[in-house]
């Protein structure tokens, strides 16, 4: 039986946080072990200069520490191929003839263009490669013939793209790609420390690699029920975020006791925030150990990059023939 394709990357933007894990790498790796699907997964270094053209020095830094924190949370990569964008040149390819027959309004519809541009205030967004990224994205996914895509719904917008683009390419040429389905995924809501979306654009992260006395202080300090003043005030689970984190690292014997004292003013924040910290120190202790592992054999993470490389290479030189081969160039 053949197993489908499903392809998806992240930028080398920096450390990655727990946003990143229960919003992306869990359903990764679950989807690696279902067995009944070929994994891609791809550092999208290219992606990540359209945003950070202007300090590029740490990029290498930052590919090799996101591999090994792939690998920690535990992809593997003699089930998933494990790739840097960059070093398949076939992805420039494809992005180049694709860029030929998408049309300009595709591109300023897309709705994350702006919703990225306000959110970045800080950065110069208006180059042509911010404008296209998702023709990149495009040649992404196609160049492995995907059959799907894992997404959150506010990355539906990217997917359904892609899907034009490869319809398009189809109708004037051949039959070649595949149109790639989303694979919807359910996506808990874990917002940073301070209320807002985790991102590391907002220092308000609790990142992979915090442990002990980092993860505590950082735990200790996060936004909960505004209107609870004081441990006497009853508390609203629903709507503080360390319940969110509990939900996800405590016990359920233990979450149903939390929720219960808080609405009940018998646990306060800081108790509560306390017992928080340490559920996600628990969790995250396998994790840390496979961490350890990795930055002390980064030989053999170089390795599995390298071998990850050569399998996506294989492909997307046949798929670049084929694309040559309708194009008549």
């Amino acid at each position: 039986m053949v197993k489908k394709r499903i392809l998806s990357g992240m930028r080398p933007t920096g450390k990655l946080h727990l946003g990143n894990l229960h919003g992306a790498l869990n359903n990764w790796v679950e989807l690696q072990n279902e067995g009944g699907y070929e994994c891609f997964y791809f550092v999208a270094d290219w992606h990540a200069l359209t945003s950070d053209y202007k300090d590029t020095g740490l990029m290498g830094e930052y590919v090799i520490d996101m591999v090994i924190d792939w690998l920690s949370v535990g992809l593997d990569p003699s089930k998933s191929t494990l790739f840097v964008q960059s070093r398949v040149k076939e992805h420039a390819e494809l992005f180049l003839i694709l860029s030929m027959i998408t049309p300009l309004p595709w591109l300023e519809r897309n709705p994350t263009y702006k919703e990225l541009q306000t959110e970045i205030g800080d950065k110069d967004l208006s180059t042509f490669g911010f404008l296209g990224y998702p023709v990149l994205q495009a040649a992404d996914i196609i160049m492995y013939k995907a059959y799907g895509v894992p997404v959150g719904v506010d990355q539906l917008p990217h997917v359904e793209l892609t899907r034009e683009i490869a319809r398009r390419f189809n109708y004037f040429y051949d039959e070649v790609f595949p149109v790639p389905e989303p694979l919807l995924t359910e996506v808990p809501k874990l917002l940073g420390i301070d209320g807002r979306k985790m991102s590391k654009s907002y220092n308000n992260s609790i990142y992979l690699r915090d442990r002990d006395d980092v993860l505590r202080e950082k735990v200790g300090s996060m936004f909960t029920d505004p209107q609870r003043m004081r441990k006497s005030d009853s508390g609203r689970p629903e709507i503080c975020n360390a319940f969110a984190f509990h939900k996800i690292y405590s016990p359920s014997d233990e979450v149903d006791e939390i929720e219960e004292g808080c609405r009940n003013a018998i646990i306060g924040c800081v108790e509560c925030k306390k017992r928080l910290a340490g559920a996600i120190l628990k969790g995250m202790e396998p994790i840390h150990e496979r961490q350890d592992y990795y930055l002390n054999n980064l030989e053999k993470v170089k390795e599995f990059i390298e071998d990850g490389i050569s399998r996506a290479t294989e492909i997307a030189r046949l798929t670049m023939d084929e694309v040559r081969e309708v194009v008549k160039i």
